[in-house]
């Protein structure tokens, strides 16, 4: 293992602590409720949703998060504008943790950003994303918004290189004017997470590993990923049975946080059984790895809870 030269930055979004040292701080675990296709999904467009599965999914993960030391976000994805006033309605009464607010249309999460800001709620949001594909009225809307955090995804088609992704991140590369650290400080962000975003295994799946590391080294910013895409896009796993893909996410996830990894978006919260363990173990064995390198565990970290 190793201690990163650059101070590193650590994100205190309502209350979680995203990044340090490796071995410093635990891994954040983020679970996806209402994604498309979720069971306890009844009318996606409406937001209705069996209240009770949704609970013990999200009361599950917080009592992994409480047993682990593994803090835990709720990734909240929704198709519309009015499915998401009545998820956030549910986190709020249920939830007391920072939310991901996440949806495939611009529009959505516009109004994700102005309802939270509404509410109060801004504190505890993340917005999820800022990438090359954000356009300026996408901007215009969080710029108007009290949100202060955000994910960074790095993603970068056109050039799948570790300095094609830094590139998008730093400078814009070839693809915008500007970078998205500093369209993110211009919008007032104050807590950066870096998403290197996961291509299938084949296509470059691996260099999101490298490019954590490499992105911690150089910007000092926390770094996670969503590396459970890369598992769920194999055709080859695909013909196997639910416990061998589990094995296979397990394993992918344990990647990630070993490569200097300070979240990890796990994907469907049911996945939160042998996510937290996972995360667990690798963060207490990195938090093991680190001592003779001057790095201490806090004190919820779960080498200090589980051994």
């Amino acid at each position: 293992m190793f201690r990163f030269q650059k101070e590193q930055s650590v994100a205190n979004i309502a209350g979680v602590k995203f990044g340090g040292q490796p071995g410093e701080y635990p891994t954040v675990l983020a679970g996806t409720i209402f994604y498309q296709g979720h069971k306890i999904v009844e009318d996606e467009e409406k937001g209705i949703f069996n209240r009770k599965a949704a609970e013990s999914l999200v009361i599950g993960q917080a009592e992994l998060s409480e047993e682990t030391g593994n803090p835990a976000v709720l990734h909240i994805y929704a198709r519309t504008s009015m499915a998401f006033e009545r998820y956030l309605s549910f986190a709020e009464e249920i939830w007391p943790g920072p939310v991901i607010l996440d949806s495939a249309d611009f529009a959505v999460r516009a109004c994700m950003a102005n309802l939270v800001t509404e509410i109060g709620y801004a504190d505890k949001a993340i917005y999820n994303s800022l990438s090359l594909a954000t356009s300026e009225a996408e901007v215009q809307s969080i710029k108007e918004s009290e949100i202060d955090s955000a994910i960074l995804l790095a993603y970068n088609p056109s050039d799948m290189s570790i300095d094609g992704h830094m590139a998008i991140l730093e400078t814009g590369g070839s693809v915008r004017d500007h970078g998205l650290v500093p369209l993110a400080r211009e919008l007032g962000m104050t807590n950066l997470l870096v998403d290197p975003g996961v291509a299938p295994l084949g296509s470059g799946a691996g260099s999101a590993l490298r490019f954590s590391v490499v992105a911690k080294a150089r910007l000092g910013l926390p770094v996670g990923s969503g590396i459970h895409n890369a598992v769920s896009a194999w055709p080859w796993l695909k013909r196997k049975g639910p416990h061998v893909k589990k094995s296979c996410d397990a394993a992918a996830s344990a990647m990630q946080l070993l490569a200097s990894g300070d979240f990890l978006l796990y994907g469907p919260i049911e996945n939160a059984g042998f996510t937290f363990p996972t995360a667990a173990m690798a963060d207490i064995m990195v938090a093991e790895a680190v001592r003779d390198l001057g790095i201490w565990p806090c004190e919820e970290h779960p080498v200090n809870r589980l051994v």
